[in-house]
């Protein structure tokens, strides 16, 4: 046999008598029986986890640091503590094999026992999965984890009971080496440090460098530190057990050499971590969507850099405990940018409270500021000032990540609370788009166009114009003039008569955009054309006509050419309803300032006013939030806008819900849109959506204590609330990456499949045991037992509440007269009867030149959520309310679907991503004890499982022994 096949055969015999007598005592079944058992009462009641509402496990391994150090002390106490009492480790002495061959196959043996202690915990992370969507890249990565500081710590405590001939000498002293190498990075020593030293410390404890496996980032310096401690102390281990086969005590040679390879093995294996420590991107994300790298997404910003970009982390040395573990993440992220810039950015890390210079700097130009946290010690609390920022500059633009843009937190008490990195690198690379795309903008415009556009006036000739719009056209020439010649050959410039030849041009924009001949008054026989647009590839943009000023039109002009460029914020014209009379009071209005804060970050929000008919020239989307009572003019602004081939997001429903006066009450509202949707083919019901498959919601309970009444409040089930999981569209890229999303109060959608110029696209549907009520009762009723009791009403199937409609629609107001024109002759009528001497002649640029554009091109769409209130603050609250976390998976959703629409798609493969939104479906009471109770029972099963295969085995073996003593 060979040298290395011998001493493979001899440390697996060694490894399989020391399992083997491991299970032959119920002592072995015990110890692992408990260790499962208490991995799961923490699991299910520590930790809290159907409380904790997170379809993850890392709270099974937040706890296994300090497990393993007392399932490894425990494993590893008599193994040679025993061979020492017992008088056997003379013999293992005198035999010829090598003595590190005994020490491996121990090793290995415990390695083996530990693997099924952690194969029994295997079932938990398979019920999470069953249950919600579970990333099994942490998952696979913290088993990983715990095998590589289970083998230092059996490597720990190998060596301990090489030194003892006392069990509980040798277990006591194994948990103090182990429990020091965790909490020597802990932060209940690393928090009276400054951040420097205290992230050597973090570097150098064992249970730091667990939770960056642990959350899905495998990195070669933490894998090759279990490693390296596991080599030094089974190196350890053998110098001990050779040790003590010198019969003197005198230092010869031998004795010489042996400390010396010992010595010189552990510091080479403990010397390569801080050679590894220069080495940060040798690492792997296992995360699903690669949530700690750099994304294809972000390197699409990278390689538009022109100059170099500064990226500065602003990190105080003594912040706050729970944020410090988040710095060296943070750092480790922007490192990989600087990597993946290939030297067009640049990273720093300073801490500003010890250069002056770069405080004051930061403090003035970037308006970073101290955050005061509150911390304490076990003998005093105080404040602390600190800064935990990230600055994004390019040229002289910049943008400030503050702690609330990059953190999430999930607090399930004020004593309970977890705080992790939301989706940093979503943060990040939005903030180098915003300054990209601010810093571009300010250079010439067409050094962004990417293709060549054609500008065409179809304008009528002079004698048929009115006078002003004859000024207006010298102007408009004049203006293209001069921004031809900035265009870089890329702006053709044509004005052509539609009424020439015939007409033949007349009757083909009629067809091919809806245009129609214009007017200025409804009695006028005078008609003409007036329209510019853009056309670039296969869109097209009409630039609207507003005060006929060179202002104006040079605004509208740069709006039009920008949705042919790259490298600009979009504008994105925003309705929201205004406060209305109710009894003599202006009633409060929905707030949507979470909504407006994350449209703003991304996107220049516009105020949008549709009282004068028309839509902001500027604006790329226009989206309605709640609209109420729109008349004639503001709709026929919608109208127009969706038929010049813009997109129109609306979130509106025939109920709406009030908060006002401490009390929850639905009430029916007129949107205004009903109409107008239903001539596109969408019809909402009057009647909102019941979902068994729903969020909880936050009740007042009242209870009867001892003849007191106590209120207290509840999540209890609430139908109204339609947690839809399955019924996101998986096709769509706007609702493909939401894991979850919560419709609040929504109506069903109908569809008209009749309009064969229109294509809808489902997007967010209702399970299939959905059911619909026309009741607005929608305060929830609490049997005795403080329980709410629905049941469905009809008949049950799946509800549409969310939809695309896109093709060629037909204006509502094709074949009308345009509202504009009839509200203006009106007023003049109105104004000629109260004063017959009105005569003198209007004002220039003061009357309305408008038609109606009858139909749309094919990119047009309207995306529609049937629900008023889904996005309003009080409900973002509510539907947060059980995990206590900033609920952004609505807010995403409308942020996706801009997007979508403007195909700016870069960012929307990372903005879903999150620690806290992955979150466990709704669930019954006894459906969790099922999955509970049903933990323990397989683990017990799978215990008496390994039982029964090694009492089949020692049969066995027992019977080859037969027959071999009777052949």
């Amino acid at each position: 046999m060979q040298p290395d096949q011998s001493a493979q055969f001899n440390t697996l015999r060694i490894a399989q008598k020391e399992i083997a007598l491991f299970f032959s005592s119920p002592i072995a079944y015990l110890f692992i029986g408990a260790f499962v058992a208490i991995t799961l009462f923490i699991f299910f009641w520590g930790e809290a986890f159907f409380s904790r509402n997170i379809a993850d496990v890392r709270p099974m391994f937040e706890w296994m640091p300090l497990l393993l150090i007392f399932l490894c002390s425990t494993l590893t106490m008599k193994l040679w503590s025993e061979e020492r009492r017992s008088g056997t480790i003379e013999y293992v002495h005198t035999l010829s094999v090598p003595l590190w061959h005994f020490v491996i196959g121990k090793f290995l043996s415990c390695l083996f026992l530990l693997a099924i202690a952690l194969l029994i915990t295997i079932p938990l992370p398979i019920t999470v999965s069953f249950l919600g969507d579970l990333d099994w890249g942490p998952v696979v990565s913290g088993y990983l984890a715990v095998l590589l500081l289970g083998s230092a710590y059996i490597a720990i405590g190998l060596a301990v009971s090489a030194r003892s001939d006392n069990q509980i000498v040798s277990l006591i002293t194994a948990c103090f080496i182990c429990g020091l190498f965790y909490f020597i990075g802990s932060a209940a020593i690393t928090g009276f440090l400054d951040h420097q030293s205290a992230e050597f410390l973090r570097q150098l404890g064992t249970g730091s460098r667990f939770e960056d496996i642990t959350r899905g980032v495998i990195d070669l310096r933490d894998l090759y530190y279990y490693v390296s401690l596991t080599f030094v102390f089974l190196a350890l281990n053998t110098y001990f057990l050779e040790k003590e086969r010198w019969v003197t005590q005198q230092k010869t040679q031998h004795h010489k050499n042996w400390q010396f390879i010992t010595s010189l093995l552990a510091i080479n294996l403990l010397a390569a971590n801080l050679w590894l420590s220069q080495l940060p991107q040798l690492r792997w994300d296992t995360t699903a969507g690669k949530q700690y790298s750099i994304s294809e997404a972000t390197e699409s910003y990278l390689t538009q850099l022109q100059e170099p970009m500064l990226i500065r982390g602003y990190f105080s040395e003594k912040t706050h405990p729970l944020l410090a573990p988040l710095v060296p993440q943070i750092k480790d992220l922007l490192q990989e940018y600087e990597v993946a810039a290939k030297g067009r950015v640049r990273v720093e890390f300073i801490d500003p409270q010890k250069n002056p210079e770069l405080e004051e700097e930061a403090n003035t130009s970037f308006g970073i500021k101290p955050m005061p946290f509150q911390v304490a010690d076990r003998y005093q609390a105080s404040i602390v000032s600190s800064y935990f920022n990230v600055l994004v500059q390019y040229g002289d633009e910049h943008e400030v990540l503050g702690f609330r843009d990059l953190i999430e937190v999930n607090a399930r008490a004020e004593s309970d609370v977890e705080v992790l990195l939301r989706n940093p690198e979503h943060d990040i690379t939005r903030a180098i788009k915003t300054v990209l795309q601010n810093y571009q903008s300010a250079g010439n415009l067409f050094d962004t166009v990417k293709q060549n556009i054609t500008f065409t006036g179809y304008i009528s000739a002079n004698n048929k114009l009115p006078e002003q719009l004859v000024e207006f056209k010298k102007t408009v020439k004049q203006q293209l003039e001069n921004i031809q010649l900035k265009s870089n050959n890329k702006l053709t410039v044509n004005f052509v008569e539609p009424e020439k030849n015939g007409g033949s041009l007349a009757k083909k924009i009629a067809e091919d955009y809806g245009f129609q001949p214009m007017s200025t008054s409804i009695f006028s026989n005078q008609s003409f054309y007036f329209y510019l647009t853009l056309v670039g590839g296969e869109q097209m943009v009409q630039i609207p006509l507003d005060d006929f000023s060179e202002a104006s039109f040079d605004r509208n002009l740069d709006a039009a050419i920008k949705r042919f460029a790259s490298g600009f914020n979009k504008n994105v014209a925003l309705v929201t309803p205004n406060a209305e009379p109710y009894n003599g009071y202006a009633m409060p209005r929905a707030k949507y300032s979470q909504l407006e804060r994350m449209l703003g970050a991304e996107f220049n929000v516009l105020k949008e006013d549709l009282s004068d008919g028309s839509v902001s020239g500027e604006a790329d989307i226009l989206m309605l939030m709640s609209p109420k009572s729109l008349d004639q003019k503001q709709l026929f602004a919608v109208d127009q806008f969706l038929m010049k081939g813009g997109t129109v997001i609306a979130a509106t429903s025939p109920y709406s819900v009030n908060f006002s006066g401490g009390s929850l009450s639905m009430s029916p509202v007129e949107s205004g849109l009903s109409q107008w949707l239903s001539h596109h083919g969408l019809r909402i019901e009057n009647s909102l959506v019941m979902d068994p498959s729903n969020a909880s919601f936050p009740i007042p309970v009242t209870r009867n204590v001892g003849g007191f009444q106590l209120q207290e409040m509840r999540m209890l089930d609430y139908p109204y609330f339609a947690d839809i999981r399955a019924g996101l569209n998986k096709d769509n890229l706007i609702t493909s990456e939401l894991p979850q999303l919560t419709m609040a109060w929504s109506s069903p959608i109908n569809i008209d499949d009749k309009k064969s110029n229109v294509s809808f696209t489902p997007l967010v549907s209702s399970s299939a045991e959905a059911w619909t009520s026309s009741s607005l009762n929608i305060m929830p009723t609490v049997n005795q037992l403080g329980e709410t009791n629905y049941s469905a009403e009809g008949d049950t199937k799946e509800q549409l509440m969310g939809v695309i409609a896109q093709g060629k629609f037909t204006s509502y107001f094709a074949d009308k007269e345009s509202p504009l024109l009839v509200e203006n002759n009106t007023t003049e009528n109105q104004t000629k009867a109260e004063d017959s001497s009105a005569s003198s002649t209007p004002e220039e640029n003061s009357f309305d030149v408008t038609s109606v554009i009858n139909h749309a091109p094919e990119s047009a769409r309207i995306i529609l959520f049937s629900s008023n209130d889904f996005v309003q603050d009080q409900v973002l609250q509510f539907t947060g309310g059980v995990s206590q976390t900033d609920y952004l998976n609505s807010l995403q959703l409308l942020v996706n679907t801009i997007d979508w629409s403007l195909e700016d798609r870069a960012l929307m493969s990372i903005r879903s991503r999150g620690n806290f939104n992955r979150t466990l479906p709704p669930m019954e009471h006894s459906e969790q004890l099922f999955w509970e109770y049903g933990n323990y029972i397989l683990a017990l099963v799978m215990l008496a499982g390994i039982a029964i295969l090694e009492r089949q085995r020692r049969k066995n073996k027992q019977r080859h022994y037969l027959t071999w003593l009777a052949q």
